[in-house]
């Protein structure tokens, strides 16, 4: 069939050239690729929405997509895995605390380094791992001795952004924080609340959200940054796109700073610019 033609089948089904309009839309807007095994993927994520439009086909829907801006945002939010966990690949946090933290601590003590970090969280998901730097941060540098510490948070999606913001979270994921943070930085919900756990005013505090895509061209969050995670990210690139977003969340790491990916990803082969420190842990060479 043309590219211009309708196919009313179901909702469940795609045809291959349906299938390349999508693949370039969410390349073109996301970077993320979606290869022809990620058919089902694209299916399970997008026919409720059909459903919820009343609309035939995929290709109506990519119609609709086109002559509707928001719903390309809702189309991208419904596209994103954002499975994440408090303290996530506890080694780098591990690394933090017995490498970083003690390094940071010294300069400031020689007056090498201003009292103040700052953090980006880049894909952060529904806050799980903002508030995670959050608490380790607080922890060690607490302001009532001078220290000034700012989490930026990013993400593609508008619906985990606004579950971020919330700071909420069921409370069988107390199981994943450190018995001192728990106590210290989550309140556990009562009534209505009963079953939640929320983080406390402390750690909200310094955590700022806001939606930023990627892919774009010029960045909306501005560094230099002492700490950037982009965790398990990278592996929705291909090549060029992965190229693209390291050259920009290196433009935007301080000169001392360090750049943090998931545990399947590696910079090998997309820059010479950086050195591993530690497993899934960079710096920039000079």
């Amino acid at each position: 069939m043309s590219l211009v033609q309708e196919q009313y089948i179901t909702h469940n089904t795609i045809t291959d050239q349906e299938f390349a309009l999508f693949q370039a839309l969410i390349y073109k807007e996301a970077g993320i690729y979606l290869s022809q095994t990620k058919k089902a993927l694209l299916v399970g994520r997008l026919a409720k929405r059909l459903q919820e439009l009343s609309l035939k086909s995929f290709l109506a829907y990519y119609r609709y997509v086109a002559e509707q801006e928001e719903e390309l945002i809702n189309l991208l939010d419904r596209i994103c895995t954002n499975e994440t966990h408090f303290f996530r690949e506890p080694h780098q946090f591990d690394f933090i605390r017995q490498h970083i933290f003690p390094d940071w601590s010294a300069k400031a003590s020689k007056g090498l380094m201003q009292k103040r970090i700052r953090v980006w969280s880049a894909a952060c998901s529904t806050g799980e791992e903002p508030y995670s730097i959050a608490m380790q941060l607080l922890d060690h540098f607490p302001p009532s001795v001078g220290w000034e510490i700012s989490i930026i948070a990013t993400d593609l999606s508008t619906r985990v952004l606004a579950k971020a913001q919330e700071a909420m979270w069921p409370i069988n994921k107390a199981q994943e924080i450190p018995n001192h943070y728990l106590k210290r930085f989550m309140l556990k919900g009562t009534r209505t609340q009963e079953g939640k756990m929320k983080a406390s005013p402390e750690i909200r505090s310094i955590v700022e959200f806001q939606r930023m895509n990627l892919n774009d061209d010029i960045y909306s969050v501005i560094g230099p940054f002492d700490l950037i995670f982009c965790r398990n990210v990278l592996i929705y690139f291909n090549l060029e796109s992965k190229t693209r977003v390291i050259k920009q969340l290196l433009n935007n790491l301080s000169s001392t700073g360090y750049l943090f990916l998931g545990h399947s990803e590696s910079l090998q082969g997309l820059t010479r610019n950086v050195q591993c420190v530690a497993p899934t842990v960079y710096v920039k060479t000079h």
